[in-house]
Order: structure tokens, then sequence, then C-alpha cells
């Protein structure tokens, strides 16, 4: 089989203190010797292939590997050099829906868009499980500024507009009024916007694996600390693994029956939904990757279970046994973010772990670091925070310790 991977992701091997993609391990989870293994990235990605070059089939480097035109072109590159491909493998959700277009231009098998439109585009995503009778907010595509007014008017006020294929809240407002509204929309290209309904509830999210079968074998329910529209503005984001009971028993039900209705098969997952006050679950949205910041590294440390290397030897043709969850235990993590006038010099950053025991693993900025625009939630910030605990309640309680007692100064360079 010759598989290419499309990597846009960094390693810090080098550095100790960055566990960044560290799970990402493709000279490890891709048999380089079974196989043929070619490699697209661009320069971040470069970063991110840590792979002896005698054993890579071909290697291309592009500027951007999230713009069509060089993926394709990069791909028809290993295509004359290494031969047919038979598997192309992204997994950066800003990468997927790309990666699905190129294989339908090269005839290469696999997710095809309508495909993967199910866990990228928001419309898409709500029609389905509407369609199957799954509570959803009201929504409707932003087909021109009148309609979408008209919407909004019907729905009531707050709304929420956000692009059909974001991801991390990217281009997200919250819109509280006619006027905002009508100033908004001509300023978006409304073809790949949708406005809804906002809805009022604490958000949780479900990470797991959907296997060949649209089942879920493996799945860990949290609750968020903040929101991540929130954290666009400045203010902290977390979220805390839950323990047994019925909200959980709840929710993880209600993430297979999504599963199973967008018909989600051999990936990874992150659902999103909110839990009302009235204690109604309702869809937000999902992705068919692995979840951001630092789930996948408190997952596979709680649970031993890195869902990267599932998806990789799926994706392989390996068949992949998922282990069964053993105990009941929780932890957390925290992202305070940047703050802004970037970019900025570190002169204090108070480290957590002599106060807080139930830090496993910090990432705070020594004196001297230079804090630089951009990046999403795995970028140098702050502060990081992973936790475990047995207790969940001593997680959220160390959390919001965290937020209330960290020290932070910064200065221009």
């Amino acid at each position: 089989m010759h598989i290419v991977l499309v990597n846009r992701w960094p390693r810090f091997d080098a550095d100790p203190d960055r566990w960044d993609n560290e799970l990402t391990r493709y000279e490890e989870f891709l048999d380089h010797d079974r196989h043929r293994i070619s490699y697209v990235v661009d320069a971040l990605g470069a970063e991110g292939v840590l792979v002896d070059p005698g054993r890579i089939a071909h290697y291309v480097r592009v500027e951007d590997v999230n713009e069509f035109d060089q993926l394709r072109s990069a791909v028809e590159e290993v295509v004359e050099k290494a031969g047919p491909v038979d598997r192309l493998i992204a997994l950066s959700e800003f990468t997927l829906e790309i990666a699905a277009r190129v294989r339908v231009e090269l005839g290469i098998p696999g997710p095809t868009p309508e495909e993967v439109a199910v866990y990228r585009d928001k419309v898409r995503m709500k029609e389905v499980l509407a369609e199957a009778g799954i509570r959803v907010p009201r929504f409707a595509g932003c087909a021109d500024v009148e309609q979408s007014v008209a919407f909004a008017a019907a729905t009531g006020y707050p709304v929420i507009v956000k692009p059909v294929d974001g991801a991390a809240s990217i281009g997200v407002h919250r819109v509280d009024d006619e006027a905002t509204l009508r100033e908004l929309l001509p300023t978006l290209d409304l073809s790949r916007y949708e406005i809804e309904e906002f809805v009022t509830g604490v958000v949780h999210h479900v990470d797991g694996f959907a296997d060949a079968r649209c089942e879920v074998p493996f799945q860990v329910a949290s609750v968020y600390v903040g929101d991540c529209l929130s954290f666009g503005s400045g203010s902290p984001l977390g979220s805390v693994v839950l323990q047994e009971s019925e909200l959980r028993g709840r929710i993880e039900e209600f993430s297979r029956e999504c599963i199973a209705a967008l018909g989600l098969r051999d990936t990874p997952f992150h659902l999103e939904l909110f839990v009302t006050g009235s204690g109604e679950l309702v869809f937000l949205e999902v992705g068919g990757r692995v979840g951001g910041s630092e789930v996948p590294h408190l997952l596979n440390k709680l649970f031993g279970v890195n869902l990267y290397e599932a998806c990789l030897r799926t994706l392989s043709g390996e068949r992949v046994e998922l282990p069964p969850k053993q105990g009941d235990p929780s932890g957390g993590w925290l992202v305070l973010p940047k703050p802004d006038g970037l970019p900025l010099r570190v002169t204090r950053a108070t480290p957590m772990k002599p106060t807080v025991p139930s830090v496993w693993r910090e990432l705070v900025p020594r004196p001297g670091q230079i804090l630089e625009p951009g990046g999403s939630y795995d970028a140098l910030h702050s502060g990081r925070f992973i936790l475990l605990h047995e207790d969940q309640r001593q997680v959220t309680r160390d959390i919001h310790r965290i937020i209330e007692t960290f020290e932070f100064e910064a200065e221009q360079p």
C-alpha cells in the first residue's frame, strides 16, 4: 500500500517542556517497511516528520498544505515519483475537506467531500441530525442579508453567526441585535457562513473513536470550564473529565446516537453539546478528528488510548482493538491565553506544580521568552496545565485555583 500523509504540525522532541503533537508518532504508527509512505508538509509540518529519509517513498514540501492547488500538485508529484496512491491521510481539521477534494480529483480511495461534509459542514451535520430526530439549534445557511435578518427575527436574539467549516471558534460572532447583524453580514463571505439559535446551557464535549460499524468502542465525556468563544477574547479555557453519573450516561448515549446518525466510521471524533438548565441535551457540532488542546494527552494518560495511533493504524489497514476503560479517574486541563499587545517578553510566570499537587504537566513560559501572535490552543501561552486526580470535584477546584492565583507579567520586547 502506498500512503501519503499530509502534516502541518511540528514536534518539539528537543524541548523537554513542550509536549505538543508528541502523540503523532508517524515513524511508529505507520509501518514504513510494510507500506510505502510519502509525506506532504509545510514549514511547520516538516518539523513533525521525524522519520529516517531512507524509509520515505517521496517527500514534498509546499508553502501551505491547506491550499487546494498546492496539495493537489504535491500529490501529483508523489504519484509521478513514487507511484499510485492508495491512501491520502490528513489529520488536521483544516485539511480534511481539501484532502477529500484531492482524492476525487486524482481518483484516490477514501472519504469524499460529501462524506466529509457531515463532520466539516456545520449546516450539513445539523441537517442530518435533525432528520434523525436529534435536537439541534435552529439554524440556516446565510443565503443573503435579508434572509439572515429574517431568521434572527423569527428565532430571537442573540444569535450565533459562524463559518460552516470553521474550527477553534475562529470567525464566530455572537450578535445581540438587528443593527449589529446588519453591520456584520456585509463584511462576511456569506456562502461560508451559517446563523443559528443561541442556546443557553453548559457546553460539554465527548472525545472518542467510531469504528467501521459507526459504533463507539471508546469515548470520554467532559465539561468545559469557560468556553471556546470567550477564549478568543482572552478568557481561560479548560475542561474536566466527567466521572460516572446519570448525566454522563445520557451524554454517552447521545453521542452514540449522533455518531450513528452521521455515519462516522473509522475515525476519531470530537463532539460538543449543550446541557441546558432543564437537563436537555442539544447538539452543537462534531469534528471527525482528535480533540484539540490537551485532550489527547489527558486521555492517553488516564486511559492508555492514543487516538492518533488508533486513527493511523486503522487507516493503514490494521485491525485496532481499543482497550476498555479501567476505573473511573478524572482529570482536566487549562489554558491561560496570551495577553493583548503581542509580541511581549515574559518577565514573570509562576509555575503551579508546587502549590497544586494535581498538576501533572505544565508549560509556563520562562522569563525572557517572547510570546508571539498566532497559534491556537497548543501554542506557547501564558500558561498551560494538565491535571490528574481521582475526584472530578477536586480537579474543578484546582483549575479555578490556578485561574485565581496564577501570576504573569510581561513587557514590550
